[in-house]
């Protein structure tokens, strides 16, 4: 056992503390492991953030503040935000606020990702103001989804239904993705119109349509059926299933397509289409479906794995509970849990793992001693090392 591993299990064997005591990291054990948050030691960095994450909110919130907005290191500062908003604390709003405009672009991608899951409709003009300068691969999508999770307001609606059809692939495949996470039923004639063309961004806005839910992309989906290329009918079967439509043989065909592309060489296309739309069937919910991923990634090796390992970790990521829930029954929760540790080494969300792991924790306390859900956080906090 690595001697993080043992030190995780120690601080869980402690099982009369509660989380809401008083710590017994120091502050000054807090300021020493905020300045090795960016060492280049991968141990050495994710022990400080374990220290960091065990102190109390009276010690750590002041420090992480202060590190956030002043440390010369401005990788600490990223962690350190990314630390802070893991404590839930009602002053961190106005330190991400004051930090949307900083020139380090990976603050402000936490920022984004920090107001996409706390929406404010005071901050939704700035948000968007910012997409005139963020051309970062990976700091405007955060910012789109930000601006996607406020689809109830009308600059948020028409902002993001001209963004389905203008600029680059990628930038575009980020903003339909989102449109259909947050159920933007605005976007249904600019998704149906990409989903009917040909090209790499068809699967994307079939996946949208059937998340948002409305039946009149039946229609779309039918002429899809014949004409569309077989790497996108898995696209189209989790479409009609999460319309409610036909689900179960629909569902049926992703785990035979999945299981067939990762016996046959050459399917990897297929296979990730498959494992695609049964992660987007979980995180809307469907138990049955993140079982599958989890059954049949368990024994598979790369490529075939890390394709799975990756839906598995997006269903994590968009939908805790359902995950949460999942590993508290699954039959090999040592098989699950080495998926999802893989598929967190190789997704780059910090701000949204950071959610998962506070989750985490705080079912762990509020769990009972001896309950299937806390031997679950537990086993959880082990294998991730937080």
């Amino acid at each position: 056992m690595s001697a993080l591993v043992l030190c995780a299990t120690l601080l869980l064997a402690q099982g009369a503390q509660q989380e809401t005591q008083q710590s017994t990291v120091t502050p000054a054990q807090v300021a020493a492991a905020i300045d090795t948050l960016s060492s280049l030691d991968y141990p050495v960095r994710m022990d400080a953030a374990r220290t960091v994450r065990r102190a109390a909110a009276a010690v750590a919130v002041p420090a992480l503040t202060q590190a956030a907005e002043k440390h010369k290191d401005g990788y600490v500062r990223f962690r350190a935000l990314v630390l802070l908003t893991g404590f839930n604390d009602q002053r961190t709003r106005d330190v991400v606020t004051r930090l949307l405009a900083d020139p380090n672009d990976r603050l402000r991608a936490v920022a984004y990702a920090y107001f996409e899951h706390n929406p404010d409709p005071a901050v939704l003009p700035r948000l968007i103001d910012a997409l005139s300068r963020e051309e970062s691969e990976f700091v405007r999508p955060a910012l789109t989804r930000a601006i996607a999770a406020h689809g109830n307001e009308k600059p948020a609606q028409e902002t993001m239904s001209r963004l389905v059809i203008r600029g680059q692939d990628f930038f575009r495949s980020a903003v339909i993705e989102a449109i259909g996470d947050y159920k933007g039923s605005y976007g249904f004639a600019a998704l149906t119109e990409v989903a009917q063309q040909d090209g790499p961004l068809q699967d994307d806005a079939v996946l949208a349509l059937g998340k948002i839910g409305d039946k009149r992309a039946l229609e779309t989906f039918a002429t899809l059926q014949r004409t569309a290329p077989r790497a996108s009918q898995p696209a189209i079967a989790a479409s009609i299933c999460l319309l409610g439509v036909n689900c179960s043989s629909h569902q049926g065909y992703l785990t035979e397509t999945l299981k067939f592309s990762i016996k046959q060489a050459g399917f990897q296309e297929l296979l990730r289409s498959a494992s695609a739309g049964l992660a987007a069937l979980a995180v809307a919910g469907n138990d049955e479906a993140l079982s599958t991923l989890i059954d049949v990634g368990a024994p598979t090796r790369d490529p075939a794995r890390a394709a799975i390992a990756l839906s598995i970790g997006t269903v994590a990521l968009r939908n805790i509970p359902v995950m949460l829930k999942a590993l508290e029954r699954e039959e090999h929760r040592a098989a699950a849990l080495e998926l999802l540790r893989e598929a967190f080494d190789m997704l780059e969300e910090d701000y949204v793992e950071e959610r998962f792991f506070a989750t985490v924790r705080r079912g762990f306390w509020q769990a009972k001693p001896g309950s299937p859900s806390r031997a679950m956080a537990e086993a959880l906090i082990r294998k991730l090392e937080f």
